[in-house]
């Protein structure tokens, strides 16, 4: 086994660690009688030589070894091989990644041929995969399927071989992978997508096996879109009843769905959950439990008493073929949400994360339906609620009863025990709940707020939460002003006062002037700009009542820092409304040879002052035809808000709503200043309102703020509209 091992010179090959002379060991880890051993070195694999989807050159010089390991049965977790061996010659890049991602100078750069050469000495030796397809192991057999519609060479054999072995397999979990791995020859072979389409459409309806059915449906709605049936939901919803009746079993989880080894085990690197994958100090490999180990061992916990834990994955593929058939992914979701399943229930709660961040909609009723998982005795139920709605801010609504019951304690809940709070919640979810309902504006987060801040700690999120909470939220300024008060001018201090001094800023908490005073004079040297600009935003909140403050203002006009100057301008014409000295500070920003960054600090400060800083409308004029387009948004927002000339700035405004879809909430708010005057814009306004997709929405990740900011910027919108309809000036 492994010949010729010794033969190639690993030490003059790499990996994302460096030299690969450890490889050798790692490869004999994968056949060791071990099972320990045998997870620490498919952890090693995963982690160094085909580290984060990566080929290096090591990586391609494994291939032979692992292509005789997988052919040995005497080797054991050969499924897992096999999946290291799909995710490296699986990876295809088309001309524009090739050219975007791949840059020669960079010094971790990894040639694009290398993913190519993968593929073709995988392809080589793909036979080895069809002789898996009946192997005794049934991990073997659950990760054969996708590696032959991946690399096999043959796409019409292996159709034949897919479906022929489909009617002797007896595993619940192989079959479907057997049909997950037809539904991907279709999509990456065009000749073959008729036939496999109506095979497809004939076994969703043939089949006895009702997660069969569903596998089926699933691969035909994501190879066929324009032929999913009008009754999808009907469909669906009468399948999953009739899976949840099915006898208990206990299932391994999704791979061969889709998913597999490799992709849980980003999932997690990129979550920041299980640590692992990488050498210790000394260069050697973590011992057991290995990061492959505890995935294993996650994703176990996760189908533990679950009928159909394939059902998650089924699901997550026929919402990617709905795409943007909104409604009918809402009507889904929402018979889940009703399933007397709690796992039904939960799939779908994380279902919907992906839908509402995506997709603009009517989720009134989705969110009240998520806020009664909240009552639910499941507590991972509760926690997968709780963190579905701390996103939602204002879209929460809906679930602000719920959110409220659960923090007072729900006495539905058996053998809970009070935390101190009131609440029958453990501490993170009692935090993620009153940040939902303070998120969502509800002024009954703020005696809970209160509670909060007596306690030794406070999420910091809770705090960055008081400025939509309005009026009420006046009362907590005492609190605040004890804490900021209590918090020591060390290193860690811009950590510890920035969200308090927001919180005060938020809530006019002008009592609280001394303390901010004393962080700001008091402020160390490390991240000292930081600390400053922070505490003048909370003096220019305070207004007037920060009067004892303009020594220190005045002091700060002439920071070396565009950022603390410019802050310091805008509370100086908070507090005295003179724009004698601020005007000249912030136009030395404002000059040949400022940064982008400078310029825009000081363009957004003129911006505030408005029509009192019209003298230096002059100065910002040169800023509309900037390279750089944050520039031009400022320079234009803040000659319209100062001098009022749609003229100059409607132009340029509309130019980079189409240029960075991230600048259109800054850009609507001036849209809806203007008003009448800014009709011009009104095609531009219509068109965003009627769009479906979120502006922000962007594949394989999100922001905690993304939703709220998709929804501000929908509202600025229909405000602009309003006032250009009406043609109120």
């Amino acid at each position: 086994m492994l010949t010729g091992i010794e033969e190639v010179d690993w030490a003059s090959l790499g990996h994302a660690y460096g030299p690969a002379d450890d490889v050798p060991a790692l490869l004999r880890g994968l056949a060791s009688a071990d099972s320990a051993e045998r997870e620490t070195a498919l952890d090693g694999m995963y982690g160094a030589v085909h580290h984060q989807g990566d080929v290096y050159d090591s990586t391609l010089a494994c291939i032979p070894f692992l292509i005789e390991l997988v052919a040995d049965p005497a080797v054991q977790d050969r499924g897992g091989i096999v999946e290291l061996l799909t995710s490296i010659g699986g990876i295809e890049l088309d001309d524009d990644e090739e050219l975007d991602e791949f840059d020669p100078d960079d010094e971790e750069f990894i040639p694009a041929a290398n993913y190519a050469m993968a593929a073709a000495a995988i392809a080589a030796g793909a036979d080895v995969f069809v002789g898996l397809v009946g192997d005794p192991d049934p991990e073997v057999r659950l990760a054969a399927p996708c590696a032959l519609a991946s690399l096999h060479p043959e796409p019409g054999r292996v159709l034949t071989l897919l479906r022929e072995r489909l009617t002797v397999e007896r595993d619940t979990e192989v079959r479907l992978a057997l049909v997950a791995a037809v539904g991907r020859i279709a999509l990456r072979h065009a000749s073959l997508r008729a036939e496999t389409v109506e095979w497809l459409g004939w076994l969703a309806r043939a089949a006895q096996d009702p997660g069969l059915r569903l596998a089926s449906l699933a691969q035909l709605a994501r190879c066929a879109p324009g032929e999913i049936p009008d009754d999808i939901v009907r469909w669906v919803t009468e399948l999953l009843e009739e899976i949840r009746t099915l006898p208990l079993r206990t299932g391994r989880g999704s791979g061969g769905l889709g998913g597999g080894m490799d992709a849980a085990l980003d999932d997690v690197r990129d979550g920041g959950g299980v640590g692992g994958g990488c050498p210790g100090a000394d260069g050697a490999w973590p011992g057991v439990p290995s990061l492959a180990g505890q995935v294993r061992e996650f994703l176990e916990e996760h189908v533990a008493s679950r009928p159909a834990p394939w059902t998650e994955e089924l699901l997550r593929t026929l919402h990617a073929a709905l795409d943007d058939r909104v409604d009918d992914r809402i009507a889904l979701i929402t018979a889940q949400l009703r399933s007397p399943d709690r796992w039904q229930r939960s799939d779908a709660i994380w279902l919907c994360g992906g839908l509402i961040r995506v997709w603009r909609g009517r989720y009134e009723e989705i969110v009240r339906l998520v806020g009664t998982q909240l009552h639910d005795p499941e507590p991972r139920l509760r926690e997968a609620a709780t963190s579905f709605l701390e996103r939602l801010f204002e879209l929460g609504g809906p679930a602000t009863d719920a959110l409220v019951i659960r923090l007072a304690g729900d006495p539905a809940l058996p053998g809970a025990a009070r935390d101190g709070f009131g609440g029958l919640v453990g501490r993170s979810g009692r935090d993620g709940a009153l940040l939902a309902l303070a998120r969502a504006g509800d002024t009954r987060a703020v005696p809970l707020l209160a509670r909060a801040l007596e306690e030794p700690d406070v999420r910091r999120e809770l705090l960055y939460a008081m400025d939509g909470l309005g009026p009420a939220a006046g009362g907590l300024a005492p609190l605040l002003r004890r804490r900021l008060a209590e918090v020591e001018l060390d290193e860690g201090l811009f950590d510890r006062a920035a969200p308090l001094l927001y919180a005060l800023g938020a809530v006019r908490g002008a009592q609280a002037l001394p303390e901010v005073l004393r962080v700001l004079r008091g402020a160390p040297e490390h991240r000292r700009d930081w600390v400053r600009e922070a505490a003048l935003r909370t003096l220019a909140a305070f207004g007037p009542a920060a009067r004892e403050a303009v020594p220190e203002l005045r002091g700060l006009l002439t920071a070396d820092s565009a950022a603390v100057s410019s802050a310091a301008a805008r509370a100086l014409w908070a507090v005295e409304g003179d724009e004698g000295d601020v005007l000249p500070a912030l136009e030395r920003w404002l000059r040949p040879g400022s940064s982008a960054p400078e310029w825009c600090c000081a363009a957004l400060a003129l911006g505030a002052i408005g029509p009192a800083a019209a003298g230096s409308a002059a100065v910002l004029r040169p800023g509309l035809a900037s390279r750089d387009l944050w520039v031009r948004v400022r320079s234009a927002t803040a000659l319209w808000r100062v001098t009022g000339r749609v003229d100059l700035a409607l132009p340029v405004l509309l130019a980079a709503w189409e240029e960075n879809r991230h600048a259109r909430v800054d850009i609507a708010e001036c849209l809806a200043e203007m008003g009448p005057a800014a009709s011009e814009a009104q095609l531009t306004i219509l068109t965003e309102l009627t769009r479906r997709r979120r502006h922000n929405a962007r594949e394989g990740g999100s922001g905690s703020h993304d939703i709220h900011q998709d929804e501000k910027l929908m509202t600025l919108c229909r405000a602009a509209l309003a006032r250009m309809e009406r043609g109120v000036f």
